[in-house]
């Protein structure tokens, strides 16, 4: 049995907007044998360009039941039947978004009919409810209304069972099938091509236009993620809405996918993507010197007047740039803050720290480490990360020249390769930002196993990188 639905709101998500008129047609494949239809309450004023566009007025609902009113007869007359409508996954956020405020667990089986006629009524210049309707000589009484636009998708899926000569629509309602999940206008064909694999996937709008970029340890499942919940916030609603195609770019790592990632946002500037667009570094490293001599490091907040001798976004970045500074140049933990404690300090007990904690080195000879330690920062060398490829043929390389990214690519278990910089020929350039390289600063400080700097044998790398993934 198939619920029938269609809705008037006050705006596009229902998170923030209620509804205002309901009509809910319960079809047996052959007639509609049950009706609910009433206009909502909104219990919020209705703007003007929906009262235009739909006809109801806040006169016409101030004398209606609100949702509360009729919320159990909604859940009764939905909660066993599969629940079919026009761009489905709109309505059904709004409805079982306002049951759930109530009391109500929906969780019905769904049916976009905007994905149905796709596939069994292809080849139609619009698939909005009036276009296809128009071209399918429908008429819809009351257009813009619950009730007429409802009876019009009765009449719309009576056809679309007529047509489904290969049992398409039963499929669709399996669990294993994306059908009730993907947006109505994302080809399902997609969703199927999309790999397990770490890399960067696309959002693409009506005219083939990127909306948004995201990163994925597991592309497939990242992009499931994004349709397979009804989130009632206004961005989900958006995807829903503007999402027609999905493309994606599979990578070597987790740390490829970021860094492309974030080259892309910056790049194309997507309309849904927020972070990353106006990149600022919170945190830095500031140099100053205590009472007693001592030249100090710590990380605080980027500060108006004061200039840090490094800057960061994320605390964690900071806290392993600061670490590996420690351990590069016995520098005392408890005077770069990171032990705070009363306890012994724990670079003496790794005979790193050199005693300045307890004054028993000099300040000026533990300075000139604190000065070696900053000149390091801006001095940075050239190396490569080399990691897992594609494939069981090559591995991932990010080739950072002088500090500053050069690019990253994949080379051949069998190359010759002893030098970074003749990497090259392997590489596509990527233009760096202060996120890539902060998230690189981070990364070879926790994974120093996995850089080779330059003049080290880079077949070397790979042999051992090889044997490594292979125990």
């Amino acid at each position: 049995m198939y619920a029938i639905v269609d809705i008037e709101t006050t705006g596009s998500y229902s998170a923030a907007n209620g509804i205002t008129e309901i009509s809910i047609h319960v079809f047996d494949g052959i007639n509609v044998v049950e009706k609910l239809e009433t206009l909502v309450n909104p219990c919020q004023s209705i703007p003007r360009y929906i009262q235009a566009m739909t006809g109801i007025t806040d006169e016409m609902v101030a004398s209606a039941p609100t949702f509360e009113e009729i919320s159990e007869s909604v859940y009764n007359i939905l909660k066993d039947k599969t629940f079919v409508a026009h761009s489905v996954n709109f309505d059904y956020s709004f409805i079982k978004g306002n049951l759930a405020a109530h009391g109500y667990i929906l969780d019905c089986k769904k049916l976009c009919t905007v994905r149905l006629s796709r596939k069994l009524i292809p080849g139609k210049q619009s698939y909005s409810l009036g276009n296809l309707c128009d071209s399918l000589g429908i008429y819809i009484n009351k257009r813009h209304r619950a009730g007429g636009d409802a009876e019009a998708t009765v009449k719309l899926f009576r056809l679309l069972l007529e047509n489904d000569k290969e049992n398409f629509i039963q499929k669709s309602l399996q669990r294993n099938s994306k059908e009730q999940a993907l947006p109505p206008n994302v080809p399902k064909s997609d969703f199927d091509k999309l790999p397990y694999t770490p890399g960067v996937y696309y959002f693409h709008n009506e005219k083939g236009k990127i909306i948004y970029v995201g990163k994925a340890k597991n592309i497939r499942y990242r992009v499931n993620s994004h349709f397979s919940n009804n989130s009632e916030s206004r961005q989900k609603q958006n995807f829903m809405r503007h999402v027609h195609s999905i493309s994606f770019e599979s990578c070597g790592t987790e740390l490829m996918a970021c860094i492309l990632e974030s080259s892309e946002i910056k790049k194309l500037w997507p309309v849904f993507n927020q972070s990353q667009k106006r990149w600022e570094d919170v945190y830095g490293i500031f140099l100053f010197e205590d009472q007693n001599g001592y030249k100090r490091l710590a990380i605080e907040k980027n500060k108006k007047y004061i200039t840090p001798v490094y800057t960061f976004h994320y605390l964690i970045d900071g806290h392993a740039i600061l670490r590996k500074l420690i351990d590069d140049f016995q520098l005392c933990p408890k005077l770069c803050f990171m032990q705070i404690n009363d306890e012994p300090c724990t670079g003496t007990n790794l005979e790193k720290c050199k005693g300045a904690c307890e004054k028993k080195e000099k300040p000026a000879k533990y300075n000139k480490r604190i000065d070696k330690a900053i000149q390091s920062l801006s001095e940075q060398p050239t190396y490569v990360i080399i990691d897992k490829g594609l494939g069981a043929d090559d591995q991932s390389c990010i080739l950072v020249e002088k500090g500053k990214l050069y690019g990253m690519g994949y080379i051949p278990h069998d190359a010759q390769i002893t030098d970074p910089l003749s990497l090259k020929d392997y590489i596509t350039p990527v233009k760096e930002n202060a996120f890539i390289r902060n998230l690189l600063a981070g990364y070879i400080a926790k994974y120093p196993a996995k850089v080779k700097m330059t003049g080290e044998n880079i077949n070397q790398t790979t042999e051992n990188f090889q044997h490594a993934a292979s125990r």
